[in-house]
């Protein structure tokens, strides 16, 4: 292993240490801030439904986010890290604007959580980091932010029309051999527990690299240290502030019991996992609300809340439109101040 020194050094890595200035510090501490802000916000996203229904406690139910979390950044995390780090702008970019990037992004993600607003904080890191690319001029891959724009619309219908699907054969099955079963229900329990564990594991392969995809093109540190670090903080904001979202997506777009809960929980991460795989980063707020919502369409238009809906879909603009414009104007006035 390389020892790490702090150093005022021009050489991120001499003779087997890495050399890190104290702007690597607050690169470093900007990444985990964005994963803390992805674990406060899109732990809804995993446990929410199942916490809604009352099927397990959210403290329980927040350390099984937090493992899984880590593993799928682990394993999976490195797809889309080399998406955001360069797949959208085709520049290296400077400290300054990766920091940018990364504190912008973050702030809006704080902003919707403190609101008790499921935001996609992928949907914030792609708008900071292509303010970025416009701000200091680099040639931004427009085709790939295409295809990114498309999935965070893909995403959500295609995870809505298999929740749908796959509630009307849970509600065939349970009609068939009764609601009353206590193996049944005992069963969909374990699913729900089980499926909420993938959406953890899925939401760490997803956005682990959101969270340290901008600095990893800086050669810091290796990528699965990053990947470690953004798969921790995330874990982080899990335990100590993903309660508030929680209550927005397991209770307040449409009532939920625990089949529905593991329907919607599956099938969001189902979505997710197949996205990650392709190394695009998709918002995992709008797969489980896609999924929330095809549940709700299932049993009735009418028990689905209109207005949370509206709510959450003006803070999927706003988020990547706000994050994008403060990072350019910012580190326009940053660059300019200190010229």
């Amino acid at each position: 292993m390389p020892s790490v020194v702090l150093l005022q050094g021009p050489h991120p890595s001499i003779g087997g240490e890495i050399f890190i200035e104290p702007i690597f510090i607050l690169l470093l501490g900007a990444g985990a801030y964005v994963g803390w802000n992805i674990g406060a916000n899109d732990t809804a996203n995993c446990i929410g439904t199942a916490v809604g229904c009352g099927l397990i406690s959210f403290k329980k139910a927040a350390v099984l986010v937090a493992v899984f979390v880590i593993i799928g950044a682990m394993l999976q995390g490195e797809h889309v890290m080399k998406t955001i780090g360069k797949g959208i702008v085709k520049a290296d970019l400077n400290y300054l604007a990766v920091c940018v990037a990364l504190i912008c992004s973050g702030f809006f993600v704080t902003l919707a959580t403190f609101c008790r607003i499921p935001t996609s904080t992928s949907q914030a890191i792609v708008g900071g980091v292509t303010g970025i690319g416009l701000a200091v001029g680099a040639d931004i891959n427009y085709a790939k932010l295409i295809v990114i724009a498309e999935s965070w619309l893909v995403c959500p219908v295609l995870v809505m029309a298999l929740s749908f699907g796959l509630m009307a054969v849970v509600k065939f099955i349970l009609n068939k051999f009764g609601t009353r079963s206590l193996l049944f229900q005992q069963a969909f329990g374990w699913l729900a527990i089980l499926s909420a564990c993938y959406v953890a594991y899925s939401m760490g392969a997803n956005n682990a690299g959101n969270a340290v995809g901008p600095i990893a093109n800086l050669n810091i540190l290796p990528p699965k240290v990053l990947l470690l670090i953004g798969g921790v903080s995330i874990a982080l904001g899990a335990i100590t502030y993903g309660e508030k979202v929680a209550d927005t997506v397991g209770k307040g777009i449409t009532p939920l019991d625990i089949p529905s809960a593991f329907v919607a929980q599956v099938s969001s991460a189902f979505g997710m996992h197949l996205f990650s795989m392709f190394g695009i980063p998709v918002s995992t707020s709008s797969a489980i609300v896609g999924a929330v919502v095809g549940v709700g369409l299932n049993k009735s238009a009418k028990s689905i809340s209109k207005k949370t809906i509206m709510t959450i879909l003006i803070g999927w603009v706003l988020t990547p439109t706000l994050a994008g414009t403060l990072s350019f104007v910012l580190y326009r006035v940053i660059t300019y101040v200190t010229s």
